[in-house]
């Protein structure tokens, strides 16, 4: 099961590192969809099929902690796997990101950080994690 991505960072070098890391990180890998803020990234989220995002919490326009809650209030979305993938610091306001139902990853992070953690919250089997590493890597696909 190849799953779709929405990567949602205001840097565009940010959202390439990240999706860097997605493709060496030994995941089944499906579309990429990109976003710079909250609003674009709830419009790619209404028009496609996204079954992993992640999310950066600094950015203009929506924070990414206004995103997760539009995404949390309705009812279409409200389950979707989230991703915080942010440098934050305090610990009581990554407490309260989970509470929302979201997983946490520093930045910097290494594809490994992320594997783990979407195997964790969307329960996509090391198998097919390992098959699809076997077809990236083995044609130098990165």
């Amino acid at each position: 099961m190849a799953l779709n991505f929405l990567v949602v960072d205001d840097s565009s070098i940010m959202r390439s590192m990240i999706i860097k890391m997605l493709r060496l990180s030994g995941l089944p890998l499906g579309e990429f969809y990109q976003a710079a803020d909250g609003v674009e990234a709830l419009k790619l989220i209404d028009d496609n099929w996204i079954d992993v995002a992640l999310v950066d919490i600094n950015m203009p326009v929506m924070n990414g902690e206004e995103l997760i809650n539009r995404v949390r209030e309705n009812p279409e979305t409200a389950n979707l796997p989230i991703v915080v993938v942010s440098s934050e610091a305090s610990q009581t306001r990554i407490e309260i990101l989970r509470r929302k139902g979201t997983e946490f990853v520093h930045k910097p992070f290494s594809p490994g950080a992320i594997r783990e953690t979407i195997i964790a919250m969307t329960g996509v089997s090391d198998e097919e994690s390992i098959e699809n590493q076997d077809i990236q890597c083995g044609g130098l696909d990165f």
